[in-house]
């Protein structure tokens, strides 16, 4: 069964846990240096928050597959519709490892689906960790531009993903 994921900025961690605690019930399951994340089963919920160099606000939502079947039938759909924008496969990202599909809706909201295989010691690859691009995934184009072909290492903008293959950490 899949669990919905939302990933939020947020500008003051320390405040956004104290909210989110309340407003759950809970502590966050995952607290690390700039992260939190919430494993919730009532909604069954992925909640995760960061305070990186983005706005706050909303940063993508998502579909976390139970095993790696249930991830390769979403790819499956998406790759038939031509809507995968990149594919990673073990990935370091958010203190996990991870393979995914990332797409973008018609307005470009930026959605992951992803299976994760195990747990990370850092919130993305080493080598991205001084460099200052964004974790996770491809970033959203700017407004009015075309749609690319999906990229199986890079985004449609060109750009190369900061969550990269476990090999090249």
């Amino acid at each position: 069964m899949k669990r919905f994921h939302v990933h939020v900025n947020v500008a003051d961690l320390e405040a956004s846990i104290r909210y989110y605690r309340t407003l759950f019930g809970c502590a966050p399951s995952v607290l690390k240096p700039g992260y939190a994340k919430w494993m919730l089963e009532d909604p069954r919920l992925n909640f995760a928050i960061s305070q990186r160099e983005r706005a706050p606000g909303l940063d993508h939502l998502g579909l976390q597959a139970e095993d790696a079947d249930e991830l390769a039938e979403i790819g499956a759909r998406l790759q038939a519709a031509a809507a995968v924008s990149l594919a990673e496969q073990d990935t370091i990202c958010c203190y996990a490892r991870s393979d995914k599909f990332w797409s973008e809706d018609p307005q470009g909201l930026r959605w992951e689906s992803f299976h994760t295989t195990g747990e990370a010691a850092t919130y993305h690859a080493p080598q991205h960790a001084e460099d200052g691009r964004a974790c996770c995934g491809p970033q959203p184009e700017p407004a009015g531009a075309a749609a690319g072909t999906p990229h199986a290492a890079t985004s449609r903008t060109g750009a190369a993903p900061c969550c990269s293959a476990a090999g090249d950490a």
